[in-house]
């Protein structure tokens, strides 16, 4: 049976809202527990031909324009992550900052190209942490 991609799109968001929840839950329980959570993600299937990385990143920024509160970087880079993962996509969280005027950013990578944020954060930013 092939799902039509208008109902696959829908379920991915759907998923998505959901993942942004859940971060935000286990956020309370504190920073540490927010790393562990990204870093036990990991790639366990095989990868979806019927899911892009471009439709995971799609429906996580559709989710974000639904969610109860503003979405931020670091957020919205662990739930395309988990959710790449999830669909047998090796995807990496990358943290990166930048010193002088301090300043910090998260983005994704597949393959060493970034999927959810502008490619030219790589030049500007010094890699903290990939997870």
């Amino acid at each position: 049976m092939v799902i039509p991609t208008s109902v696959r799109l829908a379920c991915l968001v759907l998923r998505a809202w959901f993942t942004l929840a859940a971060f935000d839950l286990i956020l309370l329980a504190g920073f540490q527990q927010a790393h562990g959570w990204i870093r036990r993600s990991t790639v366990k299937t095989p990868r979806d031909p019927n899911v892009a990385d471009a439709d995971i990143t799609w429906a996580v920024d559709e989710a974000c324009v639904w969610y109860v509160k503003r979405v931020h970087c670091l957020q919205r880079s662990a739930v395309v992550t988990r959710l790449l993962r999830r669909h047998g996509i090796g995807a990496d969280l990358v943290i990166g900052y930048r010193p002088t005027p301090f300043e910090s950013h998260a983005w994704v990578e597949v393959d060493g190209r970034i999927v959810n944020d502008r490619p030219q954060y790589r030049k500007f930013f010094a890699v903290l942490e990939r997870l």
